[in-house]
């Protein structure tokens, strides 16, 4: 004899298959229940709460590598400076830029500056200084005669 499932009086809500029993609701697999809103609301609160020190620990990050970079630049110029205090500390070193830069000559020796032209520093032969640049203190009395003069 063949039993009927709805005459099963076991009453655990279930037909014979294994299928909800009562009529199937329409849309139930599709509407949004309020466990699924809840975690929604959750999960949007904890991507919300973790924007901002995420932003944070980006920046921090961008500012350290760029403090590690100042850093290393930093480190290059004490590297350079102890280098020329060291050449400044050589006697030789400043004798021969005492001779180049100031024209400086030593006791017992004759200089000679040669007016007549290349790369010497003196004043060209010809006199008429087109070539040459002013001194600093003409640029400088120039440009305050020129800042005072009405426009």
């Amino acid at each position: 004899m063949a039993r009927d499932p709805s005459e099963d009086t076991g009453d655990t809500g279930r037909r014979g298959d294994g299928a909800p029993a009562g009529p199937p609701r329409p849309g139930l697999g599709h509407a949004l229940t309020g466990r699924a809103a809840i975690l929604a609301v959750v999960v949007c609160a904890i991507a919300l709460s973790l924007a901002y020190p995420v932003r944070e620990y980006v920046a921090q990050r961008q500012e350290i590598a760029q403090l590690e970079h100042r850093q290393a630049e930093a480190r290059r110029q004490v590297d350079e400076l102890t280098r020329h205090e060291q050449r400044l500390g050589d006697r030789s070193y400043i004798e021969r830029e005492a001779r180049r830069r100031l024209r400086y000559c030593m006791p017992d020796e004759k200089c000679y500056i040669v007016l007549d032209g290349g790369d010497g520093g003196g004043t060209p032969a010809g006199g008429s200084g087109t070539g040459r640049r002013p001194p600093w203190y003409e640029t400088l009395w120039r440009s305050v005669r020129d800042a005072d003069r009405p426009r």
